[in-house]
């Protein structure tokens, strides 16, 4: 690849073997096999790899570089280094991070491996981040990346919804505006299990290539929305699951400063049921949940709990406890079909 030695990591007429890695949509990531050792190099998509027709700017890469070296100076080790970047190709290099050492997340979480310590470790450098980066103008300059996180976040998964949900719309759209509008820190904006390695000293955060100045509550609200999905997905860990979910969204907000975390939490709250919708009837539904019973459940529970009277949940939807309780208690009432 000539990117690599446009980087330095090649040397002229060595020979580079590739090796793509699967999994994810919005990028080529390749593992190039170097006489110096392996590593990690990700491309972007103009258009990302899902049914729907969804494009974004290619040159979200050069922001996703520059989120990793800032969260690598105030986070050490909670993400990849950033070995070179090529403008030409609007590709960068990583370390490779060997899986038997840095297994995913969600392959834990998939196995009934739900470490709320783990998940206590997430949020803690979530927070971290987000409280390096508060009101930082310098940083609100260099991740104006509005349009970026529009195409990438808002329209698939908060504006696409509310297309597919017209009755639903006012409150999806208006929940994606608050968004939109807010500005406190820098944003990471695609925190999943997927994307969150179990390395050897905690966390490591991947694929920030959605990073932008904005509301923090965004990246809490992705993350625990996995939680809540896993649960239909592998129902005999839904217990870990809660215990993860609690464990993160505590640590979280414990560690909040910059804002009231009651601001914050109320954020994160309502942007949680237009999530759980969207990864059902958004341009970016979980592969895992296939069962129409199972989506069909999730559906109904989000307009319940949007339709919720004062007393039945309609007053504490600026709280992440109620609405998880009611999740979980649900599926237990309920269990899900079973997925493969």
């Amino acid at each position: 690849m000539a990117a690599l030695r446009r980087m330095g990591l090649a040397a002229p007429g060595e020979t580079v073997c590739l090796e793509p890695l699967a999994g994810g949509v919005s990028s080529d990531i390749f593992v190039a096999h170097l006489e110096g050792g392996p590593v990690c190099v990700k491309r972007a998509l103009a258009r990302l790899k899902v049914a729907a027709e969804w494009r974004a700017p290619t040159e979200r890469n050069r922001y996703e570089a520059a989120y990793l070296r800032f969260a690598a100076a105030v986070a050490p080790g909670a993400v990849p280094e950033v070995l070179a970047a090529d403008e030409e190709s609007l590709a960068f290099a990583m370390p490779y991070l060997d899986p038997a050492t840095h297994p995913v997340w969600k392959q834990l979480l998939r196995d009934g491996r739900t470490d709320p310590e783990f998940a206590r470790r997430v949020g803690r450098v979530l927070a971290r981040i987000h409280a390096a980066s508060a009101d930082r103008a310098d940083l609100a300059r260099e991740f104006a990346t509005d349009a970026n996180f529009h195409a990438i976040r808002l329209e698939p998964y908060l504006e696409a919804t509310a297309r597919a949900h017209p009755d639903l719309a006012p409150t999806l759209l208006a929940v994606s505006a608050r968004t939109a509008c807010t500005r406190r820190a820098l944003v990471h904006g695609d925190v999943s299990p997927k994307n969150i390695l179990a390395g050897p000293l905690g966390p490591v955060l991947l694929d920030a290539e959605c990073a932008w100045f904005g509301d923090p509550a965004f990246d809490l609200a992705f993350c625990l929305n996995h939680l809540l999905l896993k649960a239909v997905w592998r129902p005999a860990h839904r217990e870990g699951y809660a215990r993860c979910f609690d464990t993160l969204a505590a640590a979280y907000l414990s560690a909040v400063g910059w804002e009231p975390a009651t601001d914050l939490e109320m954020r994160a709250s309502t942007l949680l049921p237009g999530l759980l919708l969207a990864r059902i009837d958004g341009k970016s539904p979980v592969e895992y949940i296939r069962a129409t019973a199972n989506r069909e459940w999730v559906r109904g529970f989000v307009r319940h709990w949007l339709a919720a009277a004062p007393g039945a949940g309609g007053t504490q939807r600026g709280r992440l406890a109620p609405l998880a309780e009611a999740w979980y208690r649900g599926l237990a009432q309920h269990p899900p079909s079973r997925e493969d």
